[in-house]
């Protein structure tokens, strides 16, 4: 069987500043790391001891630090895959949150909302994003591995579950799956039917212990 553990790293200081994420390149708060020893530590339950594992990361300090985290206690090295990062937001990562939402351009409820472009320069579409992330899988899910960690952020992880259960890029105008920071999303394959299950999606029962 092959379990991926999707991983939506932990309160960043563009949280707590309530700036724009998307690729500035915020860090771990102190509650953000306490919350990644957790996730660590419930991953490390969760994947045998001598088991392959790998873990494979966005580069951008908040998920490489998540990251870091789980590798050093499976006894591994983070592999960073820019590929995984957040949807860029172009000119308004790093500025108020308030200055984005101003100039914000909601997508159509029809239509092409996966080339929409929402009114901010240099921000990825829906699409270009999506391109990324999927290409970033199905690289990781080539190579054959019992256990792996992927850490990532919260609007890239729909499209990493969209890849792993088989929407088709065209059917992803719309689709969202919800997954909180700091938690954990559980994916299985079975090894005689290979059917692909989504087993839990955004736990953060670790958080509570």
């Amino acid at each position: 069987m092959r379990s991926v553990h999707v991983v939506v790293h932990p309160e960043a200081t563009h949280h707590v500043e309530r700036v724009v994420g998307g690729w500035h390149d915020s860090s771990l708060t102190p509650s953000g790391r306490r919350a990644a020893a957790s996730i660590a530590q419930a991953l490390r339950s969760r994947i045998p001891d001598g088991a392959e594992a790998e873990v494979v990361s966005s580069d951008l300090l908040r998920a490489r630090q998540t990251a870091d985290r789980v590798a050093g206690l499976l006894g591994v090295e983070a592999l960073l895959d820019r590929r995984l990062r957040e949807k860029s937001y172009g000119e308004a990562e790093g500025r108020p949150q308030e200055w984005l939402d101003r100039r914000f351009v909601p997508p159509p409820a029809a239509g092409d909302r996966m080339g929409h472009h929402e009114g901010v320069r240099g921000a990825e579409t829906r699409a270009q994003c999506a391109r990324r992330v999927y290409a970033a899988m199905d690289e990781i899910l080539r190579r054959p591995c019992g256990h792996q960690v992927v850490v990532t952020h919260g609007f890239a992880l729909t499209f990493v579950v969209a890849f792993w259960i088989g929407m088709p890029f065209e059917a992803l105008g719309s689709v969202s799956f919800r997954a909180p920071s700091g938690s954990i999303t559980v994916l299985h394959e079975d090894d005689f039917f290979h059917n692909r299950q989504v087993v839990s999606l955004g736990g953060t029962g670790h958080l509570e212990r």
